[in-house]
């Protein structure tokens, strides 16, 4: 029985449940996903969205049939990752992912709106039903890896996320510098609490190549990924340089297209 406070109350009065399995999503009977992995940032601005393209193409690439849930509802970034400019489709209580040319399904809040520079002005309860929507109402077909590109934080609609979703585990994005550092180990930290597996760190904006010499230029300074890593006992899967192909294919919409070295150690522990 759950502790009362000094009203008499207990946790559930408030609608504060201690088991969570009533709070999960389920996929429709049509739909089959083996495996549902959530690339996570503490805050927004660290290249989040551009991982989750970036891996998702890249087991694409392996033979994999891959999937992307854009779940930053409010700030989406997939629709312009992959050039997606139609609306979603569908019939009864089923919604049609798009598809693109190598066979990736993608769901994204822009497909939702009139237009793509169209604010979401909703509060947190339409969100967390857009995200419930995007899991149990798109016809997911024969996923092998789908990849949740999860709402930036540790407030409401990310905890909705982490509780709702079936995670097989979490890729934490971060950048090098120490704001950044502090606030992915509140993500750890949520993500432990809640007793969801954390994959490991893939570093972001790491460093600059030199073209002519190629000497590794810290623009942000010294990292802390390793440090956190070895704190939490974590991987560091992947240092991925500041290069100006993922903006432009970004801008383009061929993120498909774009093959990011740095990233192969990450999408090899993904295969394994």
């Amino acid at each position: 029985m759950s502790e009362r406070n000094a009203k008499g109350k207990t946790p559930e009065d408030y609608g504060f449940r201690k088991k969570d399995s009533d709070l999960s999503y389920h996929l429709n009977e049509q739909s089959s996903v083996k495996k549902t992995i959530g690339i996570v940032s503490g805050k927004g601005g660290v290249g989040k969205s551009f991982i989750t393209g970036l891996l998702a193409s890249e087991m694409e690439r392996r033979g994999y049939h891959t999937a992307i849930l854009d779940g930053d509802i409010t700030g989406p970034s997939q629709g312009k990752n992959f050039g997606i400019h139609e609306k979603a489709s569908g019939e009864e209580n089923l919604i049609y992912p798009y598809v693109t040319k190598k066979g990736m399904q993608i769901i994204s809040t822009n497909m939702l709106l009139e237009s793509d520079d169209t604010p979401v002005i909703w509060r947190g309860a339409m969100v967390v039903n857009v995200l419930k929507q995007f899991y149990e109402n798109v016809l997911w077909k024969n996923v092998d890896y789908m990849f949740v590109d999860m709402p930036p934080g540790t407030s409401d609609v990310p905890l909705t996320a982490f509780q709702s979703f079936h995670l097989d585990g979490i890729i934490i994005v971060t950048s090098p510098q120490d704001l950044v550092a502090m606030v992915v180990e509140k993500a750890i930290n949520m993500a432990q609490k809640m007793n969801i597996k954390v994959y490991g760190l893939v570093e972001n904006m790491s460093y600059v190549e030199c073209p002519n010499c190629g000497e590794k230029i810290m623009v942000f300074g010294h990292s802390h990924v390793q440090e956190i890593a070895d704190k939490y006992s974590l991987p560091v899967l992947a240092r991925v340089p500041l290069d100006p192909r993922i903006a432009e294919a970004s801008d383009n919409g061929t993120l498909e297209d774009l093959e990011i070295e740095a990233l192969n150690a990450a999408a090899d522990f993904i295969e394994k």
